[in-house]
């Protein structure tokens, strides 16, 4: 037996009980309650950075380098299409206004045809994000529902949103309000 700063410990087992004392608490503190976990909450210690981190390295190990549809009128109105049909939802359109859906979303989902959006970003990369989705932000992935060429579509056109063609911009505003009949 050995006394280590008030603990006494069997030298045997020190360095198992100290690495069994931090797991057991961050157990803890998630089955007690104790965790931010409404979208209202502010985001626990670490969480942007370790969440941040751990996407990167898993994208950058496995996005796809090559893109391979072409980069025209026709791939970039279809993409726009898709981008309607199943992300303006929670991205919005160009007017860079927020759905009363991603209003509510934490973390909040970024306005993809607002500023840079994601133009800055390889398609590859973009590609990823649809096709697998990220783990607890709200974002989907959409392997089982779009094909792989709709896939590229609207992240080719993700990738290159501040120089597609009018005819695809046309796609990407809101609708016009629906008057609803009176009775």
């Amino acid at each position: 037996m050995v006394s280590d700063g008030g603990f006494i410990v069997n030298s045997g087992f020190e360095s198992a009980n100290r690495e069994s004392a931090v797991p057991f608490a961050v157990y803890a503190w998630f089955g007690t309650g104790s965790v931010p976990v409404a979208t209202s909450a502010a985001p626990m210690p670490y969480e942007r950075t370790l969440a941040h981190r751990a996407l990167q390295a898993r994208i950058s190990k496995e996005m796809p380098k090559n893109v391979p549809i072409a980069a025209d009128e026709n791939n970039y109105k279809a993409g726009a299409q898709i981008y309607r049909d199943n992300c303006a939802v929670c991205h919005g359109f160009s007017d860079g206004s927020a759905s009363p859906i991603a209003q509510g979303m934490f973390p909040k989902p970024p306005r993809l045809l607002k500023g840079t959006g994601v133009t800055d970003d390889e398609p590859g990369e973009t590609y990823w994000k649809v096709a697998n989705g990220i783990r607890l932000s709200g974002m989907p992935g959409f392997k089982e529902s779009l094909s792989e060429t709709q896939m590229w579509q609207v992240s080719l056109l993700l990738a290159n949103a501040d120089k597609v063609p009018e005819s695809a911009k046309a796609l990407l505003t809101p609708a016009p309000p629906v008057a609803m009949p009176l009775r």
